[in-house]
C-alpha cells in the first residue's frame, strides 16, 4: 500500500492535542521508530493541516495553530480527523457551517471520516452517523443521544468504527484512535514501533473505566428512588426483586418495568453498577487485596467479581488500581447503616437472605435474570 493521504482539520476553540496528537501519531508512523534506530525511513501518512479559511485558529486556552490550506483545497484525502470543539453545539456549528457539506462530500468520495472526542458532534450533524455505531466523550453522550437519535451511541467505547466512520472518545482518545488506524492500514508491528517510539500505550478498548457518572439519570418517581437508596446503602447483601418490589407494595413486573423507566437500568445491572462503582473508589484508594474488594462489594467469588469489572470498565481490577491509584474522588456510595423500605422495623439477615429466581444479583457464578 502506498502513503495515505490524511487531512486534520483544524477548528477555533478545539482542544489542540485532539488535532497535534493525530499530526504526531501519523507523521511518525514509519518514521520515528526507524530514525530512533537509524534505519531508513518508510513514511506512511502524508498529512495535510487544514482549517476552514486556511487562518490560524485559536484553542479555549490561547494556543494558535497554523495550517497549510484552507478545506476548500484539499481535493483528494483518503482519511478526514476532526477535533473537539467547544460545548456549546448551537454556537459552535453556526460558527465551523461550512465543515458540514465538506465533510459529506470527503464522506462520499470514500474518505475515512473520523471525529475525536466532542467533535463527532459535528460527524452526526453532517448525517455520517446517522444508523451508524458512534462514541464521544462519556459526559457529553446523554447529551449526543438526545439531539441525535438515529445515532447508535455507544459511550462505554473508546473507539467505534461503522462503515468508514469513526469516532473516539475523550480528549486524548485521539491517540488511541490514531494508533488504532496506523494499525488498520498498516499492520500491527507498525502501530506498535510508533508507541513505542512515542512512549504511549496501544488502543485501550473503553472508556468506561474513567467515567465519574450518576447510576442513574434524574427522574420523579418517588418509589423507585426509595429502592435506589436502599440499593445504595445495602449493596454488598443479598436482595431479591421479589423482596424489594413487596416492600413498595408493588408486583415483581411492574417493580422491574418503573425502574427501568425511571433510572435507564434494570434492578440488577443498578446494583451491578453500584458495587463495580464503590470497588472502583476502593482501587483508588489503593486497596491491595482484590478478594477483599470483591468480599466487600457483595461478591463472595472473586474470579466473577474480575468478570464482572472488566466486562464493566474495560479493566481487570489490578490494571484499575495500577492507572487510578492515588486519584480517587470522594465517593458518595460509602458504607453506612442499612436503611429498610419497611417502616416496620423488619432487618434483613444477610445471612439468612432467601435467593430467588428473579434474585437482583447473585453473588457467585449464577448470572442473574435481570
Amino acid at each position: 500500500m502506498g502513503m495515505l493521504d490524511v487531512t486534520v482539520v483544524l477548528l477555533n476553540d478545539n482542544y489542540a492535542s485532539t488535532a497535534i496528537g493525530p499530526i504526531e501519531v501519523f507523521h511518525s508512523a514509519g518514521s520515528l521508530w526507524q530514525a530512533l534506530h537509524g534505519d531508513a525511513q518508510d513514511p506512511r501518512f502524508r498529512v495535510r493541516v487544514a482549517s476552514l479559511d486556511g487562518r490560524s485558529v485559536t484553542s479555549p486556552y490561547g494556543v494558535r495553530l497554523l495550517p497549510r490550506v484552507a478545506i476548500s483545497s484539499v481535493k483528494k484525502t483518503d482519511l478526514v480527523v476532526v477535533p473537539s470543539s467547544g460545548l456549546d453545539l448551537d454556537t459552535q456549528f453556526q460558527r465551523h457551517a461550512a465543515l458540514l457539506p465538506w465533510l459529506r462530500k470527503k464522506a462520499a468520495q470514500g474518505a475515512y471520516v473520523a471525529g475525536t472526542c466532542t467533535g463527532a458532534a459535528y460527524l452526526a450533524e453532517a448525517g455520517l452517523l446517522d444508523g451508524r455505531e458512534a462514541t464521544t466523550h462519556w459526559a457529553t453522550a446523554d447529551q449526543f443521544r438526545r439531539r441525535y437519535p438515529k445515532v447508535n451511541w455507544q459511550p462505554e467505547k473508546l473507539i467505534t468504527e461503522d462503515r468508514r466512520v469513526l469516532c473516539s472518545g475523550g480528549v486524548y482518545s485521539s491517540m488511541d484512535l490514531s494508533l488504532y488506524l496506523v494499525e488498520k492500514f498498516c499492520g500491527h508491528e507498525v502501530a506498535l514501533q510508533c508507541a513505542k517510539a512515542l512512549l504511549i500505550n496501544m488502543p485501550r478498548a473503553k472508556q468506561s473505566g474513567y467515567a465519574v457518572l450518576p447510576l442513574s439519570r434524574p427522574h420523579e418517581d418517588n418509589k423507585v428512588r426509595a429502592a435506589e437508596t436502599y440499593i445504595e446503602q445495602n449493596y454488598a447483601r443479598d436482595m431479591s426483586i421479589e423482596r424489594l418490589a413487596r416492600d413498595l407494595n408493588m408486583s415483581p413486573r411492574n417493580f422491574i418495568r418503573r425502574f427501568k423507566s425511571a433510572t435507564g437500568r434494570l434492578p440488577g445491572n443498578y446494583l451491578q453498577a453500584m458495587r463495580v462503582a464503590v470497588a472502583k473508589e476502593m482501587l483508588e484508594d489503593g486497596a491491595r487485596s482484590l478478594r477483599a474488594v470483591s468480599a466487600a462489594v457483595g461478591y463472595r467469588d472473586a474470579a466473577f467479581f474480575r468478570a464482572v469489572f472488566k466486562r464493566s470498565t474495560g479493566m481487570t481490577p489490578g490494571e484499575y488500581r495500577e492507572n487510578f491509584a492515588g486519584v480517587s474522588c470522594v465517593n458518595p456510595h460509602a458504607p453506612s447503616m442499612p436503611a429498610r423500605i419497611l417502616s416496620n422495623g423488619e432487618q434483613t439477615n444477610h445471612r439468612s437472605a432467601r435467593r430467588s429466581p428473579r434474585a437482583i444479583a447473585v453473588p457467585e457464578r449464577a448470572r442473574s435474570r435481570t
